[in-house]
């Protein structure tokens, strides 16, 4: 079966169209207050059936780790319903797995290989440095500052860019930077947003609303300072800049610029601007945390898409290509000199650190991954991608007559079938219900993900897809027709 793009095109842009927010969100209502629509009893054996018939060496290798290893997983994107599948190769727009298997990759490792994974142009860089001076040398190199350079030239609110080991890290620098900047200590982010684990954010996780509710393990102390708003209303960030005005102040506003869980909720389109305008109001920071936006959202990364300047820029994922060491600040230059580094460094500064920050490897991955971007136009291409396969998903959604709401911004594709991270929490009441009725929904989502696995396509917790540069039409035209076959089995 084909699938045509039929969307008004905007030219040169990551991101064709912005989504209609309020009609999406009116059918986010229509999803979650009606029951639940899995896979059919008799067709979900079949689909574990696959696992058990084709997966032998996964499982194998999974009951092994869970030996040495807390529960047999180390990475939270790492699906494990019925159990994970181990990798051999990812290459361009596939993955293979350890028994054989091939399928289409649309986690791209969690979002940070828009270029396809293990791209030829880039593991030829990395190759000729290794074999130059090795990983690290714990002393400056050329694309430490080539790097920089560039992120400084194709970011409008990048001054300066100070790297960091990964997007965990950098919220965590960034907060203690505003901090230190403001004279200030509170911090506002939007209820559902996820900025890493530090301790200071492991609060409003996931849904809104929820504040300390995953905070296990974390002292009161090191969340008392961070508040959250529910998303998309203003009018409640007003209320907390105001109250917080009379207690000290506001040191920042950290968002991430698409909407919570990277555009699972969608902002409206003017919501940032409204947003930095609050900000110069209150005389607090705008942080835009573009970890998964940067340089997917276009090498500008979503401030250039929105034409809004934020004070401070959390980078990660897409900064290093996939290679590890994944992070970094961005901003004001008068702000970012607050993180002046050395030994004897004498002014005033917030201190951050990391022995492999900013190693070679990181560097010139980092370098060569951009400049192969900037090159190729991938954003654009995988934001084509992204339009293809959302178009596509509409068309069998409708065809079928299911509930499910296919949605995307560029190459950020989402498909909510089961709604479960769109569940109202606005309320007390509205939470205890929520928590009730997250489980059935939770497991129809892994359920979903487990079926479109067995035919063939990966993706983020069945519920979130990245398109490449690597995804071609065929490619699209391919995965339509496998998520048709799994869509056909409800």
């Amino acid at each position: 079966m084909n699938f045509h793009d039929t969307s008004v095109e905007t030219a040169g842009s990551a991101i064709s169209q912005w989504p209609d927010t309020d009609a999406l969100y009116r059918r986010f209502d229509a999803l979650v207050n009606q029951p639940i629509r899995p896979i059919r009893r008799d067709a979900m054996g079949k689909v574990l059936d696959y696992f058990e018939a084709r997966c032998q060496a996964s499982k194998h290798l999974s009951e092994q780790a869970k030996q040495v290893i807390p529960g047999g997983v180390q990475h939270n994107l790492a699906f494990n319903y019925p159990f994970p599948l181990a990798i051999r190769e990812a290459r361009d727009a596939h993955m293979t797995d350890i028994d054989g298997n091939r399928y289409i990759d649309f986690l791209q490792a969690g979002g940070p290989t828009l270029l396809g994974s293990n791209h030829p142009a880039v593991l030829m860089q990395v190759q000729k440095l290794l074999n130059e001076c090795g990983p690290i040398t714990g002393l400056l190199h050329e694309y430490e500052v080539k790097l920089a350079e560039l992120v400084c030239q194709v970011m409008p609110g990048v001054d300066m860019l100070r790297m960091m080991g990964s997007g965990t890290e950098a919220v965590m620098g960034a907060i203690r930077l505003a901090r230190a900047y403001t004279g200030k200590k509170r911090v506002i982010k939007i209820g559902g947003g996820y900025h890493g684990w530090s301790d200071q954010m492991v609060y409003g996780m996931r849904l809104p609303n929820t504040g300390r509710m995953e905070a296990v393990g974390i002292p009161r102390g090191s969340t008392a300072t961070t508040q959250e708003s529910l998303p998309n209303d203003l009018d409640a960030i007003r209320r907390k800049l105001r109250w917080n005005r009379l207690r000290g102040g506001t040191a920042a506003i950290i968002v991430e610029p698409f909407g919570p869980e990277s555009g699972t909720r969608p902002v409206p389109r003017d919501f940032n601007a409204q947003l930095r305008k609050l900000c110069d109001e209150f005389h607090a920071l705008l942080i835009f945390d573009e970890v998964v936006t940067g340089f997917r959202a276009g090498m500008g990364g979503a401030q250039a898409y929105f034409g809004i300047k934020p004070d401070l820029t959390i980078l990660g994922k897409c900064l290093t290509g996939g290679y590890p060491m994944a992070g970094g600040i961005g901003g004001r230059r008068d702000i970012m000199m607050m993180l002046v580094g050395g030994i004897g460094t004498t002014a005033k500064r917030a201190f951050v650190g990391g022995t492999l920050t900013a190693n070679p490897l990181s560097c010139a991955a980092g370098y060569y991954a951009l400049l192969e971007m900037q090159r190729t136009q991938a954003a654009v291409k995988a934001g084509r991608a992204g339009d293809r396969l959302r178009q596509g998903l509409e068309q069998i959604i409708e065809r079928l007559g299911l509930p499910y709401v296919a949605y995307n911004m560029g190459s950020i594709v989402h498909l909510q079938t089961s709604g479960v991270m769109l569940l109202d929490t606005s309320n007390l009441l509205k939470l205890v219900r929520a928590k009730n009725e997250a489980k059935q929904r939770k497991h129809m989502m892994e359920e979903m993900g487990a079926a479109y696995t067995a035919h063939g396509v990966i993706t983020l917790a069945g519920s979130r897809i990245y398109t490449s540069l690597a995804d071609t039409d065929e490619v699209i035209d391919d995965a339509l027709n496998r998520f048709e076959d799994v869509f056909k089995l409800v």
